[in-house]
């Protein structure tokens, strides 16, 4: 399976700008290593709603799914 990354990079632009911060700094810093099961990963978390996902990603709310959990940590590194 194949995932297109670039498609992914533009599905990380979000309306909500304290993610668009978050996602700029993931796609510098982390982005480019992620493995095939990652980016399934982040494709599926990315269809959260923005105010769901910001939840997530601050810590206001638990990630209730554990293959996203991966992805909220990188997330939340700064």
């Amino acid at each position: 399976m194949s995932i297109d990354r670039g498609r992914l990079r533009w599905q990380c632009r979000r309306a909500f700008l304290e993610l668009d911060l978050v996602f700029a700094r993931f796609l510098e810093r982390d982005f480019d290593r992620l493995t095939d099961g990652q980016l399934a990963d982040l494709e599926d978390l990315l269809r959260c709603e923005d105010h769901e996902l910001w939840a997530m990603v601050n810590g206001s709310e638990p990630c209730g799914n554990d293959r996203w959990k991966e992805m909220i940590v990188l997330l939340r590194q700064q």
